[in-house]
């Protein structure tokens, strides 16, 4: 939907688009591990590790907390908006007031999702992936849709674009409290549930843990951002911002089997049963690998092709295609390095994760600031491409070892290896071969064409897919 909201506001609009998604992001820093930490113990919950009573306990209390971080931080937003217009945005074009009224909706609307994120968790926990992916569906299409016709017949203004989402906030609030209301269990009426802080003392480790690497996260992949909302005037932020959005398609299409992996293991590793854990947490491998990898090359090698059809822009496609190769890479490598975390997670114990993260941010973070202040997104793309992969290299095998003796070597060679293999070596060959048409719709149907022959090449270089696919084969078969 990008290139059309792009036609309607314009680039230096849809340049705060951009910067909300990174101010969101930012915001997740005063998390604190909580929401994970939710995510654990409902899932704790259903593997008998713990009483009714103690998960809304601790739900209480969490809420207590988010609903006094969302009202805090909103307010230092809303207090700050007239200094991010006037001093931190390059702003060429647009009316400064309307800069501010947009950027004063943003902390509502940040705040809205920030609490939504808590009770997501707890239905997550509870693993109703199927209900919340269809309200994710309906969110999601509201929200990225039918924004397209209200900019038709309401109007495109930066102040009118967020006043739109902010409704669909408050909607999508009160559907999930609803919703991890009716899911949590019953307990007496006579134990009445208040706000207390003694039920986080027994999360309180694990929270730290996840605090820490969630910080981590939100610093590597969004400093660069911050640097370069302050240094590109708001229309090249724009770009810059289109092409990390295109290269976040590979962690978009991977995520939700992550999503629903968590609570699994967690169970898993609750039970006891580790010869299951490991064999679904190879089996997940390979099904994100299927699906990240053919997607990360097709944007590594075809970048500009890639653009050029979705935007029908050749000026956009040749600008940004050098940031989207770089960073589709990396993010292609980060799909896969963020296995470990989840095996660390269901056993709950991050002190490798902590470390690990620990030695990331030091390397990386003054890499990418010296980077990105020098050679701009080409520099801040390198950064993050390389960090991926040293990570990948060095600390995703330590992590494994750790934790199953020859684990690795199996994952490497046979869950990941095979499939990355295939893969590269079949977009060498289609990069040296293939002569792209002229037209934009032709392009685009070679880039199809490319993209389902490299997953079907995936599919049967899939150990455990193969196998599914020809019992699903059998079975037809047989009846």
């Amino acid at each position: 939907m990008v290139p059309l909201y792009v036609q309607y506001m314009g680039s230096e609009a849809y340049g705060l688009v951009g910067f909300f998604a990174m101010l969101q992001a930012w915001f997740q820093l005063l998390d604190m591990g909580l929401t994970p930490t939710m995510v654990r113990t409902a899932a704790q919950f259903n593997g008998g590790a713990i009483d009714a009573l103690s998960l809304r306990k601790l739900l209480r209390a969490l809420e207590g907390i988010f609903i006094a971080v969302a009202l805090l931080g909103g307010i230092a937003i809303l207090l700050g908006s007239e200094a991010i217009a006037t001093g931190w945005l390059k702003v060429q074009l647009l009316p400064l007031e309307e800069v501010r009224n947009a950027i004063m909706i943003m902390a509502v609307i940040i705040a809205l999702r920030w609490v939504c994120g808590l009770h997501r968790g707890v239905i997550n926990g509870f693993e109703r992936l199927v209900w919340l992916s269809n309200f994710n569906i309906v969110m999601a299409t509201a929200r990225f849709v039918l924004v397209i016709p209200f900019f038709v017949y309401v109007g495109t203004s930066p102040t009118e674009f967020f006043s739109y989402q902010l409704l669909l906030a408050v909607i999508e609030l009160i559907v999930l409290v609803v919703q991890a209301y009716r899911l949590l269990p019953n307990v007496d009426v006579s134990q009445r549930i208040q706000f207390q802080w003694e039920p986080l003392s027994s999360v309180l480790k694990f929270s730290i843990s996840i605090a820490f690497t969630s910080s981590v996260w939100v610093f590597v992949t969004q400093t660069d951002k911050l640097i370069l909302s302050n240094l590109l005037p708001l229309k090249d932020y724009a770009y810059f911002t289109l092409a990390v959005l295109v290269a976040s398609g590979v962690m978009v299409i991977s995520g939700p089997i992550s999503s629903a992996l968590l609570p699994r293991l967690t169970k898993l590793s609750a039970e006891g049963n580790d010869g299951e854990l490991i064999r679904l947490y190879r089996n997940a491998t390979q099904m994100v690998s299927v699906i990240a990898i053919p997607l990360a090359l097709v944007l590594t090698f075809f970048a500009e092709q890639v653009l050029w059809a979705w935007t029908g822009d050749a000026n956009i496609a040749r600008n940004v295609a050098p940031t989207l190769t770089l960073y589709a890479l990396g993010n292609g490598i980060l799909a896969l390095a963020a296995f470990p975390y989840y095996l660390q997670f269901a056993k709950s114990d991050l002190k490798l994760h902590l470390i690990g993260s620990a030695l990331f941010l030091v390397l990386l973070i003054p890499a990418l600031i010296w980077s990105t202040m020098q050679y701009g997104v080409i520099g801040a793309g390198y950064a993050w491409l390389g960090a991926n992969v040293i990570y990948f290299l060095v600390w995703v095998p330590k992590v494994h070892e750790s934790f199953f003796k020859g684990l690795h070597a199996k994952w490497i060679l046979q869950d990941v290896g095979v499939i990355g293999l295939f893969n590269f070596f079949s977009c060498l060959a289609i990069k040296a071969l293939v002569d792209f048409p002229q037209s934009r719709m032709q392009v685009l149907f070679v880039i199809v064409i490319i993209s389902v022959s490299l997953l079907l090449i995936s599919l049967l270089s899939s150990s455990f897919l193969r196998i599914q696919l020809h019992n699903k084969w059998e079975a037809f078969n047989w009846k």
